[in-house]
This record gives structure tokens, C-alpha cells and sequence, in this order.
């Protein structure tokens, strides 16, 4: 729609006081927005009700959301400045993608999103006390928490997503891999730094099922399309192996493109359900290498126990969204009737 894109990341007060509660911070939302790889520019701190004023202190011709309204805490559409000024403009938006759908997930502990295979999912979880989820959803009132949705990806999705970049003669390839569930900036983090070993670097992203066999529970998440998009998205990550095995094998360090270094973080790592090192191969020919980052401490499991400390509050915030959500599509209804009448 453009040649320069600038995205305002609001404060947390901001989206409490309009929205509800964060599950990611403030600076970590401004760094996972800087992160990926069609941001030009972030505004820090944006307000929730887009002004006049701030596009013309950032030099912004059009604003482009997508087509559902969205309401300040007062029920006013955020955008209504800027629409009535002629600087509006919107796209489709992705069903099944949402804040709101992942923390439904999260609160549900559900399976229903995950992409069917036959691995076993019998395994304790990992890094998330078992007793403070055993009955989690139970006593949860009906209509707070979203359904879960199956977001369903295409070739053309997937196109769009990926650089199209092969390696360079000579370009230094480096191989990670993992999950990558609730991308977030410990795994942005992860990545650059990883990037820094090489000059290509090439991302295995586990299927659901090794995913869940490994972590157990409802892990992932999300599913291993959304995982694999959101990761794709990153500015430091050239390609992507979709269902990659959890051990590092021959195939992956020769068959995909030559691998000259295979990175992990600095953290313990679960072996495979054979009980082996999965990065034995790549240990053995001396090309494995450990990667410290400061996000080390921000893991999906940190992510997952914010919403289980505060349960209730992450509850109500469902509820009231769900209300919300009801009021935004009756003005989206009654916006569409007015466009028609006037043959917009």
C-alpha cells in the first residue's frame, strides 16, 4: 500500500485503560514489533485513538487497519479522526488470529488447535506447574473465553511470508531450531544473535505433535502454521524447515542446504523421547554452538504462567472483550449500511 511503514506500539496503560490487561510487557512488544521484517519504524508509546496530529508529526500520508472497528474504553471507533480526514484505509483481517484467541487457548489448556499427527502425547509438562493447570478451565463462566479457532495457511500465505533468498556461494549457513510457540522476543533475540554466526540462517520449526510429546500438556500453543508465519515474519530468519525432526539429523545438515554451524540457546534442552541428545550429530562434527542472549529468562512457559497467576484477572478480561467484540461488530454493521447507502 506503501513504500515506508511506521507502526505505533501503544503503552501498557494504554491498553489496560481501552483493552485490558498485557500478556507481553511494553518493551517487549515495541522489540517483537521492531523485529519483524516489514517495519520501517516504531512509534513508542502510540496513542490508542489515532490523531491527526500524530501522522503529521511522523510525516503519514494513511493509516490501514483491518476491516473490523476497533473502540476506545468510551465505545468511540479509534479511527474515526482519521477516517473522516480521507487518511483511512483497510484490509482483510486474518480470522483466527488474535490476542484474544491465544490467551482463550491458554486459559482453556486445549489441544482442539493443534494439526493432527500420530506421534504420542503422553509427557508431563515442561516448565509449567502441573497441579496450577490440572482443572484450570473448570468454574470459567460461558462466553468469557473465546472459541478456538483453526487458522488455516496457504502456499500463497506462505509465499508472501518467506524472503524467496537462496544462499550466496560461499555464505555461511546456520541451522536452529525448536518450537518457537508464542514468538516472542526471547526467540527474536535468539534469532539475530544466531544470525550472527553466518550469513544464512535456517530455521526447523517442530511439527505439533513432537512439540507436544517433548512439553506435554496443551503445548504448543499455537499450531505449526501459525508457528512457521511467525517466525517467517522475522527480519533475521532467510528460511524456514516446516515439520523439522527434534533431532538434528544427516538429512538437515546436508539435504536442505550445507549446514556450517547448528546454534541452540544457552539453556537446558529436553532430549529427544528416545532419551538422546538432540544435537548429538552436529556435537560430533564440532559445528555445535551454544548462544547466550539476554531474553534467555522469557520463555513461552514464562508467558503461559503470567495468565495462570492471574487467572481470574485474564478471565474477566475475556468477557469484557467478549462484550466489547459484540458492540464493534454492530457499529462495523451499521458503518457497512451507511458506505452502501452512500455507494462507497
Amino acid at each position: 500500500m506503501g513504500d515506508y511503514l511506521v507502526v505505533g506500539v501503544h503503552s501498557d496503560a494504554e491498553v489496560e485503560q481501552n483493552k485490558g490487561p498485557c500478556v507481553m510487557k511494553e518493551e517487549e512488544r515495541y522489540a517483537a514489533v521492531a523485529g519483524c521484517k516489514w517495519v520501517d519504524e516504531v512509534v513508542r508509546d502510540a496513542p490508542y485513538v489515532t490523531t491527526m496530529e500524530m501522522l503529521d508529526t511522523y510525516d503519514i500520508d494513511f493509516v490501514v487497519h483491518g476491516d473490523d472497528i476497533t473502540t476506545a474504553a468510551d465505545g468511540s471507533d479509534c479511527y474515526q479522526l482519521v477516517k473522516d480526514a480521507g487518511r483511512y484505509r483497510e484490509c482483510r483481517r486474518t480470522v483466527g488470529v488474535s490476542t484474544t484467541e491465544l490467551v482463550g487457548r491458554m486459559l482453556l489448556l486445549t489441544r482442539d488447535h493443534h494439526i493432527r499427527g500420530s506421534r504420542s502425547v503422553r509427557s508431563p509438562i515442561q516448565g509449567v506447574d502441573a497441579a496450577a493447570v490440572a482443572d484450570f478451565s473448570q468454574g470459567i463462566p460461558a462466553g468469557a473465553l473465546t472459541g478456538i479457532a483453526h487458522y488455516l495457511s496457504t502456499s500463497k500465505k506462505i509465499v508472501q511470508f518467506s524472503s524467496g533468498r537462496e544462499p550466496a556461494p560461499g555464505d555461511r549457513v546456520v541451522y536452529v531450531d525448536g518450537a518457537f510457540d508464542l514468538f516472542h522476543t526471547g526467540h527474536i533475540e535468539f534469532l539475530r544473535r544466531a544470525r550472527e554466526l553466518g550469513d544464512y540462517l535456517l530455521v526447523g520449526v517442530h511439527d505439533d505433535q513432537t512439540v507436544n510429546a517433548v512439553k506435554g500438556s496443551s503445548f504448543p500453543v499455537m499450531n505449526l502454521q501459525e508457528r512457521v508465519l511467525g517466525v517467517l515474519q522475522c527480519r533475521y530468519v532467510d528460511e524456514v524447515v516446516i515439520g523439522a525432526p527434534y533431532s538434528v539429523t544427516k538429512d538437515v545438515l546436508e539435504d536442505v542446504y550445507h549446514v556450517d554451524a547448528v546454534a541452540h540457546g544457552a539453556s537446558d534442552q529436553p532430549l529427544d523421547i528416545d532419551g538422546k541428545d538432540p544435537y548429538a550429530l552436529p556435537k560430533e562434527r564440532g559445528i555445535y554452538h551454544e548462544v547466550d542472549h539476554p531474553g534467555l529468562n522469557l520463555t513461552t512457559s514464562a508467558i503461559i504462567n503470567r495468565i495462570i497467576d492471574n487467572r481470574h484477572v485474564y478471565i474477566e478480561r475475556q468477557a469484557r472483550k467478549a462484550k466489547k467484540a459484540v458492540c464493534e461488530a454492530e457499529a462495523e454493521q451499521r458503518e457497512k449500511e451507511v458506505r452502501a447507502a452512500l455507494h462507497i
